[in-house]
C-alpha cells in the first residue's frame, strides 16, 4: 500500500484534479487517509452497447464516470466501497477481451482492459486493497451481489416466456433479481429489495415467486422463533398492525470514434507509487 502518500501534497493535487473534472455534479472525494492509486480508461458493458468509463481506484473506494471531454470533463460519478466489491475474471469475447466482472450488493457488471497487462495490474491493485481493509475493519468478504445485467443486444426475445419478440414498440426490460432481459407481461411485478433499493423494483415471474416463497419461509422462522417468548408471557396474544439506477447511456459523449481501444503498447492506465 501506499499511505506515506496520504498527507502528501502531490496526493492532495491529484484528488483535486479529479474532483475538478467531475464539477459541481460530483461528491467531495477528499477526505483524511484517501490515497488515490492510480486511474484508467476501461470499456463497461452497458445496457446497450460496451462504452469507454473513466475509472480512479482509491485505498478505500472506486469512482468512475462517463467521459464528456478526456482529462478534462466527467459525469454521472458512479462511487463503489471497496470492501463490498469482490471480482471475476472472465474469458475474452468477440467483441471485448481483457474482461473481468466487478461485483457488488448494490451493482455488478463487466469491464475490460485494453490490454492483458492492464487487467492483471488492474485488479492486483483492487485486490491488495481490499484485503487491506477487510483486514483493518475484520470485516468478512461479501457473499452476497446484485446481478450484473445481459446487454439488450444478447437477445431478440424474452428470456422467460422465450415468445415475446422486440421491437420499436416491444421494450425490453430487466429483472432486478437475475438481471434477464425479460417482456412487459413476464415482469409486471414489483418486489422490496432493501439491499438493491427502498422502492419495490420490477423483477421476472419466476423471481417473483421465489422471493415471495424465501419471505414466507423467513416469516415462518420468524414466528416459530417467537412462539416459546409469547406463551410465557400470561395475556400476551399476537396482534396485527396494519431504490432506481438511472442509466448514464444517453449522456453526451465526446469519445472519437476512430480510436482504436485495443492497440498494442499503447497503455490506458496509470498508477502511482
Amino acid at each position: 500500500m501506499v499511505d506515506h502518500l496520504a498527507n502528501t501534497e502531490i496526493n492532495s493535487q491529484r484528488i483535486a484534479a479529479v474532483e475538478n473534472c467531475f464539477g459541481a455534479s460530483g461528491q467531495p472525494l477528499a477526505v483524511p487517509g484517501r490515497v488515490l492509486l492510480g486511474e484508467g480508461i476501461l470499456t463497461k458493458e452497458c445496457r446497450k452497447k460496451p462504452k469507454p468509463r473513466i475509472f480512479f481506484l482509491f485505498n478505500d473506494i472506486l469512482v468512475y464516470g462517463s467521459i464528456v471531454i478526456n482529462k478534462r470533463k466527467y459525469n454521472s460519478q458512479h462511487i463503489i466501497p471497496l470492501e463490498d466489491v469482490t471480482l471475476e475474471t472472465l474469458p475474452d469475447t468477440l467483441q471485448m477481451k481483457n474482461r473481468w466482472m466487478i461485483k457488488t450488493s448494490k451493482k455488478s457488471f463487466v469491464v475490460s482492459a485494453a490490454s492483458l497487462t492492464e487487467r492483471k495490474e488492474w485488479i492486483s491493485h483492487l485486490e491488495e486493497c481490499i484485503r487491506h481493509l477487510l483486514t483493518k475493519t475484520g470485516r468478512q468478504p461479501s457473499t452476497e451481489h446484485a446481478a450484473p445485467w445481459i446487454p439488450d443486444k444478447a437477445t431478440d426475445i424474452c428470456m422467460r416466456c422465450t415468445q415475446t419478440k422486440f421491437s420499436t414498440l416491444t421494450r425490453r426490460h430487466h429483472c432486478r433479481k437475475c438481471g434477464f432481459v425479460v417482456c412487459a407481461d413476464c415482469s409486471r411485478q414489483r418486489f422490496l429489495m432493501p439491499r438493491l433499493s427502498p422502492k419495490p423494483l420490477r423483477v421476472c415471474s419466476l423471481c417473483y415467486r421465489q422471493l415471495l416463497a424465501e419471505k414466507k419461509k423467513e416469516a415462518e422462522a420468524d414466528r416459530r422463533q417467537l412462539e416459546p417468548i409469547r406463551s410465557a408471557i400470561p395475556g400476551c396474544e399476537p396482534s396485527s398492525g396494519d431504490d432506481s439506477d438511472k442509466s448514464d447511456d444517453d449522456k453526451a459523449e465526446q469519445w472519437p470514434a476512430d480510436t482504436e481501444f485495443y492497440t498494442s503498447e499503447v497503455s490506458w492506465s496509470s498508477f502511482h507509487s
